[in-house]
């Protein structure tokens, strides 16, 4: 069972990036996959979710509006499409995969999701 996170780079502010968060050896339809994102010495703070159906997305407030999440059940992954970067959304993003609706782990760092990412760095330069 592996979820991976990856697509983070460096980026201008202003700029796009897409992360991907792809999984493997488990029913991806089944689950609820959530991004989070953390700066070193702060809480890990979730940014959105999805489900299985149409339309079942979220967006914290901090991102919202910026952000665009998707998944390709055929490629068991799901992508964060991320605009108007800005230098305070530098952090480490993580994906997570549960079996409960987004609105169940409702982007609590310390739930238990089932599965986790490695992370992928984002830097944003000014």
């Amino acid at each position: 069972v592996q979820l991976q996170a990856f697509g983070g780079g460096l980026v201008q502010a202003g700029g796009s990036l897409r992360l991907s968060c792809a999984a493997s050896g488990f029913t991806f339809d089944d689950y609820f996959i959530t991004w989070f994102r953390q700066v070193p010495g702060k809480a890990r703070e979730g940014v959105s979710c999805i489900g299985s159906g149409e339309g079942d997305t979220y967006y914290s407030n901090s991102m919202k509006g910026r952000l665009t999440i998707s998944s390709d059940n055929a490629k068991n992954t799901v992508y964060l499409l991320m605009n108007r970067l800005k230098p305070e959304d530098t952090a480490v993003y993580y994906c997570a995969a549960d079996r409960e609706p987004c609105t169940y782990s409702d982007y609590d760092p310390e739930y238990e999701y089932d599965y986790w990412g490695q992370g992928t760095q984002v830097t944003v330069s000014s």
